[in-house]
């Protein structure tokens, strides 16, 4: 098993000092990452943003959770991630996804394409970047990519810690394949109310989808770190409170407590339930909303690292 660690993922601030001291915070409590989101909406880009978060710390880690592909060409992006490794000094774990907001899409004037069209391109995507970063040269004359002699120099001397998250059967097969950490998620585009969480968030879709990873890369499947994502997080006083916050947020009390993604409950309560995640799934790298990492905290200072 791996051991713990943890990451916050947060993707604006009120100002550029705030955003440095939420860096700096998160690296004092003892997290190992701090994560953007990439989208168009009202927060920072994420590259700069990671940069300066990399640039305030000295220990802590800085990535994306996920950089959309469509929005940027290979090349081009590989080429970007090796100057923020440079800046990082390697302290870079920078996670790929497919795309699935139509609004991204919208916003940039891009072709909403059938999930299997935007899958495969994000595999020759990272076939790409992969090449670059570690031979620093790449030709490709792919479905999606043609390109002759592209090169990525300066680089820094190891590639990123690449991470792919999906909640299908495609993308995961992908992420097998490619990703040092894979993120095991859900869809819920359409709403958050309890019966779509309990329907695509329960432990019947992570038994499958954990499934779907070790056919894809059983050679590999032990050295894949695996990473969940918390939708709702919150430590209370006690177990009745924390069915009661459930409530409050439109979930479906204690049923919803059960669900991996909710993070709701007493220090020892979580640490029991991650304890038991990792033991069933295998899940250790965990995520929290950085409104949460300060509350958070006793459960990383307990599990982190063990």
């Amino acid at each position: 098993m791996h051991s713990f660690r943890f990451g916050v993922h947060a993707s604006i601030a009120p100002t550029m000092a705030t955003w440095r001291d939420q860096a700096r915070k998160a690296e004092d409590l003892g997290y190992s990452t701090l994560y953007v989101a990439d989208h168009l909406g009202a927060q920072f880009g994420p590259l700069v943003a990671t940069t300066v978060a990399a640039e305030a710390t000295s220990t802590l880690n800085v990535g994306t959770v996920v950089l959309n592909n469509d929005l940027r060409n290979p090349v081009v992006l590989a080429k970007e991630i090796a100057t923020l490794g440079l800046a990082a000094e390697g302290r870079v774990e920078v996670g790929f996804g497919a795309g699935w907001l139509p609004s991204d899409y919208a916003q940039a004037g891009i072709e909403f394409d059938g999930a299997g069209v935007r899958v495969d391109r994000l595999a020759e995507s990272l076939d790409v970047m992969t090449a670059l970063w570690t031979t620093g040269e790449a030709t490709s004359t792919g479905s999606h990519y043609t390109l002759q002699g592209a090169r990525c120099e300066p680089r820094p001397e190891s590639p990123p810690r690449v991470i792919v998250g999906g909640g299908s059967r495609r993308v995961l097969s992908v992420a097998a394949r490619h990703a040092d950490i894979v993120g095991v998620n859900t869809n819920l585009a359409r709403g958050l109310n309890a019966g779509e969480l309990t329907g695509q968030a329960g432990v019947d879709h992570y038994d499958r989808c954990l499934g779907w990873i070790r056919d894809a890369a059983p050679d590999r499947f032990d050295s894949i770190e695996l990473q969940l994502m918390a939708f709702a997080t919150k430590v209370v006083g006690s177990s009745r409170a924390a069915a009661r916050t459930a409530t409050m947020l439109g979930l479906a009390g204690d049923d919803a407590l059960d669900l991996p993604i909710v993070l709701i409950g007493t220090v020892d309560e979580l640490c029991d339930r991650l304890q038991d995640y990792r033991k069933r799934w295998g899940f250790s790298n965990i995520v929290i909303s950085g409104d949460a990492m300060e509350t958070f905290a006793p459960v990383v200072a307990r599990l982190a690292g063990t």
